[in-house]
């Protein structure tokens, strides 16, 4: 099956061996986690969910019951920031970032389902904003990991169409190359690793991140999964990709900080799994960790993740972040937003729920315990 990707070969091999993460012991070299596990992230008393968990447990809210509101971001996209920087959330993980002049896209997901196939798995809530060809010209997109709901291998087969360079961790360059897009567009990174965006005076540092990679059975962590920094003279994003709560957080900000904008994953969180998802509460300590900024929750209101209702992490931020002093930024789908020019979050997600009493059709799995048969998240 083409979308599963490539395995890495010859001098990509070669320069993932190289790499401090790399551990050759195992299944002939996986990549590791370096920091430790945080104590109490991951509850041993709570069991793995089995399949039927998925397929029919959990929340009776694990979808919306309602299209969620969202907008069309063309206009206002034909207008420079006025501050510089701009975020357009168009579901999930995938962000449009406008930074000094520079368009970089975030984990590009435009595919119906977060799944090897389309005909079947996790189907995603509605359909993006705006098209995928629609985009303006983009500089760069950046890969944080290989795992369905992030690299998308229809989204990924229309971008190789075009010129647009991609920026990823080590290793998800082969699955890149075997889908199309030539070599010279690729640019893989260790952490702490940069890369300069071509034609644009904004730099891409991968750091780190504790979660794991794998598209298929017999390929668990063998790509590096990371965090990416954008930086540019006037302005710095973090963008966490998936993760666990990680004291690496605290060198990221002494490294590459402070930032105007944080972006973390908030969705697909489970006592079973706290070690490899943040949620909403431990995103706001890496929030901290990292330093402050104007706070982007992503990772949610798009795919049904874990056991949880569709909008628990929203209304979780919501109700904690006045007692943290954390600026929210919680825009519609497909709506452009300054952070300087966000004062006040609107619980806009509201509206998709037609009646919360009443109980949604149980979705397909999506995040699968780790012996399932592929990794989604």
């Amino acid at each position: 099956m083409k979308s599963l990707g490539a395995r890495a070969t010859g001098l990509r091999l070669e320069r993932m061996q190289a790499s401090p993460l790399w551990v050759p012991q195992e299944k002939g070299g996986t990549f590791r986690n370096l920091a430790p596990i945080r104590p109490g992230l991951r509850d041993p008393a709570v069991k793995m969910p089995s399949l039927t968990d998925f397929l029919c447990g959990g929340s009776p809210r694990r979808v919306p019951t309602a299209p969620l509101p969202s907008v069309d971001p063309r206009e206002p996209w034909q207008r420079p920031p006025a501050s510089g920087l701009r975020a357009t959330w168009l579901g999930h993980s995938t962000v449009l970032i406008e930074i000094d002049g520079a368009r970089l896209l975030t984990d590009p997901v435009w595919g119906a389902r977060a799944s090897p196939s389309q005909l079947a798995g996790p189907k995603r809530f509605q359909p993006v904003p705006v098209a995928l060809d629609a985009l303006p010209p983009i500089d760069a997109v950046l890969i944080s990991h290989d795992h369905y709901d992030h690299l998308c291998y229809p989204t990924l087969r229309a971008l190789a169409k075009t010129g647009v360079p991609f920026i990823t961790s080590l290793g998800v360059g082969a699955h890149l190359q075997s889908w199309g897009i030539a070599p010279e567009r690729i640019t893989e990174l260790d952490w702490w690793e940069s890369h300069r965006v071509p034609g644009t005076e904004v730099e891409v540092t991968a750091a780190p991140s504790q979660h794991f990679s794998g598209r298929g059975l017999k390929d668990r962590n063998a790509t590096l999964w990371s965090s990416l920094v954008m930086r540019s003279a006037r302005h710095r994003v973090f963008f966490s990709g998936d993760t666990g709560l990680t004291d690496q957080y605290a060198e990221i900000r002494a490294r590459l900080g402070p930032f105007d904008l944080v972006m973390l994953e908030v969705g697909a969180f489970h006592p079973a799994w706290g070690d490899i998802h943040l949620g909403p509460e431990n995103a706001l300590e890496a929030w901290q960790l990292l330093g402050g900024g104007a706070f982007l929750p992503v990772h949610w209101g798009t795919f049904s993740l874990a056991m949880h209702a569709w909008d628990e992490p929203a209304e979780t931020l919501l109700a904690l972040a006045p007692t943290h002093g954390v600026q929210l930024v919680m825009p519609q789908l497909g709506q452009p937003v300054e952070p300087v020019q966000v004062d006040k979050v609107t619980p806009w997600w509201r509206t998709g729920e037609s009646d919360k009493s009443a109980p949604a059709e149980a979705p397909a799995p999506t995040t699968l315990p780790r012996n399932m048969p592929w990794p989604i998240d």
